[in-house]
């Protein structure tokens, strides 16, 4: 189901950009139609919602800029995300010639751009708080000499604006010149089309450094991506070193101390997302894909048999153990305290009956529950005791399509994730006639990319082609693969 990703978010960006073409032109001159040819924007990338660039230009020197808190924005010198960005964005682009020391003897020019002043208009800025698929990442840019001004209602829209807008507008820089090219005034109006916007990384089948997952964090924000989905956990490995339950990771790992995430790896990628306006989105699969949870947690997993003898395998969680229930009813609680966003990932995709079709407890069991034959019921079962389980640590929950395709009972406010790429429109229609919000990720698997011109599907699938009416609230996307 997955493929390996190390720094795909630059690409899956492509999508994200083809959602939002509302253009509003003024000095520049383009065809109606998207094209391959260059943009007279420049580097200014992802495009906005609305933008205006004037051929009246300016320049932006290491000598001269800096960025301040408007007087009467709502957050100063005590956000540290703010602040965080600013040295950030900073260091992106004046390092290299301040580090050398070469602008300290220039002057700035008149015609400089010497601030962006940054105005967070909210009274309550949510500088302290997570992102949350609520979150207001709204902004207004303007590009004016000697100051730019960004305002935004929450620190989700500055950091939007000013890292990933602001920036993308301005010259490149080499060490002999800084700023070799003019930044044009700009006026921008921008918000995103849907309000999920993710990648998603599996760090089970191939262990991802810390590293590796940082650097796409850092291209995902810059990309205005703001959802890491974190498949951290599946058959080959289970890298998440639990403090409840640590023998999880002691006996499912690839190797119990070199290739796990502790708590405090797992806190520390946390917030460097939370600066970046990403939420972390864990995902723990069952009860199919679990595997390595089996190395670690005695009669988890269902034994599986030939004929009348067990054949030393073993197959999905056992759905018809109470063991099973206290089990995962500690480890979600646990859950529910390390990763704060206000959703978790269930799975819930790929079961194979076969095993428990093998086992003859497990035939009883369904007989004694009138399931007959029928083991999606049985599915559906351990899939409803662990949604019982979940809500009472009140987190929402995501869930792949098949959950919701076996007739699973789903709290309203449930999150259908489609990823299976046959029928995709049908799929989607039967979801959000149901009341259901939907993730897509079907069109977005980049396993599937092979050479040539193939992206250019993926740049051009639309989330909306199917019957039906959403509220604009309601849209959501994401890239799974």
């Amino acid at each position: 189901m997955f493929a390996t990703l190390k720094f795909a978010a630059l690409l899956l960006a492509v999508v994200v950009c083809w959602a939002t073409q509302d253009y509003d032109y003024n000095d520049a001159e383009i065809d109606e139609e998207p094209t391959l040819g260059d943009s007279p924007y420049g580097s200014l990338w992802p495009l906005p919602q609305k933008v205006q660039i004037s051929t009246v230009v300016f320049k932006l020197s290491g000598a001269s800029f800096h960025i301040f808190d408007a007087k009467a924005s709502s957050s100063g010198a005590s956000c540290r995300l703010l602040q965080n960005a600013y040295r950030r964005y900073d260091e992106y682009i004046f390092t290299s010639s301040r580090k050398q020391g070469q602008n300290k003897s220039k002057k700035a020019l008149a015609s400089d751009m010497s601030e962006l002043q940054v105005w967070i208009t909210s009274a309550d800025s949510e500088c302290d708080s997570y992102p949350s698929v609520t979150s207001d990442e709204s902004y207004k840019l303007s590009v004016d000499s000697p100051v730019a001004v960004l305002k935004a209602p929450k620190v989700w829209g500055a950091l939007r604006g000013r890292g990933h807008s602001f920036y993308s507008t301005h010259c490149l820089y080499s060490d002999e010149e800084v700023c070799s090219r003019p930044i044009n005034r700009t006026d921008i109006h921008d918000f995103p089309r849907f309000a999920h916007r993710g990648l998603l990384l599996d760090t089970s089948r191939h262990f991802l450094p810390i590293k590796v997952i940082l650097a796409n964090l850092e291209a995902m924000a810059w990309n205005k991506f703001n959802v890491f989905h974190w498949h951290i956990v599946d058959d080959p490995s289970f890298p998440y070193l639990s403090r409840t339950f640590p023998q999880l990771s002691q006996h499912g790992a690839y190797h119990p101390y070199t290739h796990v995430y502790t708590p405090s790896d797992v806190k520390m990628i946390i917030e460097f997302a939370r600066l970046r306006g990403i939420r972390v989105v864990p995902e723990f699969d069952t009860p199919g894909h679990t595997q390595s949870w089996g190395k670690g947690q005695k009669d988890l997993l269902t034994p599986c048999y030939s004929g009348a003898s067990p054949s030393g395998s073993f197959g999905p969680v056992n759905p018809m153990l109470n063991t099973t229930y206290d089990f995962m009813s500690m480890f979600f609680k646990e859950v529910n305290t390390v990763f704060p966003d206000a959703y978790v990932h269930l799975g819930g995709d790929e079961v194979d009956f076969s095993c428990w079709k093998s086992n003859p407890d497990i035939q009883k069991f369904m007989e004694q529950q009138g399931f007959g034959t029928d083991y999606s019921k049985l599915e559906s079962f351990y899939i409803q005791r662990l949604l019982d389980i979940v809500t009472t640590t009140n987190k929402g929950y995501m869930i792949w399509q098949e959950v919701f395709d076996n007739g699973v009972k789903l709290k309203s406010d449930t999150v259908v994730h489609v990823w299976m790429g046959n029928k995709v429109e049908e799929e989607l229609q039967k979801v959000t006639e149901a009341g259901f919000t939907t993730i897509l990720s079907a069109p977005w698997y980049l396993d599937y990319i092979s050479y040539g011109q193939d992206w250019q599907k993926f740049y051009r699938a639309e989330p909306l082609s199917f019957k039906g009416q959403l509220a604009s609230s309601d849209e959501s996307f994401v890239g799974r693969w």
